[in-house]
């Protein structure tokens, strides 16, 4: 609820990966399924601080090769695991199931932005049972497979909830800020998806 205005957000976007799951243990049960069907052992440590880049980048270096055909090997078998039966090791933070249901009921709009894939980041909100709290999920690779105008749409929708959500007159300091913020994150959905309307 805004202290300003005294309103509920009508929408709040939220991340996936390390702000509502906690994906590490799975994730790296995945890299080391992939580096076993190829009979390779790690070139560097295999633990969380590994995480984080984009998988291919990541699977080179673990692999100490960065040969395109090999990295499309190791990427296939560490979706075939992960989408398969390794999403669902997956980790839920304390206190998020209970925040989410609440909001929910409040009548609040719940969304997710993320750049994990489409595909595990379903099957994780189905496993969780959490899947009807949120009105939608944007992904970033399910937006890049989109024919361009509807991408484009969908895109605007994401700026507009990010608007809806944020954004409030400026009517105090507190309210200028909170505007500021929206248009930030608008500009951030517009980096990872390719561009939005404003």
């Amino acid at each position: 609820m805004s202290e300003s205005t005294g309103q509920k957000p009508a929408a709040i976007l939220f991340d996936f990966d390390g702000t509502l799951i906690d994906s590490a243990t799975s994730v790296l049960a995945g890299l080391r399924h992939a580096l076993a069907c190829a009979s390779i052992e790690p070139r560097c440590t295999l633990d969380s601080s590994i995480i984080g880049p984009p998988l291919r980048l990541t699977l080179a270096k673990l692999a100490g090769s960065d040969e395109a055909v090999l990295i499309d090997r190791l990427a296939a078998a560490f979706r075939e695991y992960y989408d398969s039966d390794g999403y669902r090791h997956t980790e839920v933070y304390d206190g998020v199931p209970t925040m989410l249901q609440a909001l929910n009921a409040a009548g609040i709009a719940l969304y997710i932005v993320t750049n994990k894939r489409i595909l595990p980041t379903l099957r994780i909100l189905d496993h969780l049972g959490w899947r009807t709290w949120f009105a939608s999920v944007y992904a970033l690779d399910a937006l890049q497979r989109t024919h361009a105008a509807v991408a484009g749409n969908k895109r605007r929708r994401a700026c507009r909830v990010v608007r809806r959500a944020r954004a409030v007159q400026p009517e105090h300091k507190g309210d200028a800020a909170a505007r500021n913020g929206a248009r930030k994150a608008c500009r951030r959905i517009h980096a990872a998806t390719g561009g939005c309307t404003q």
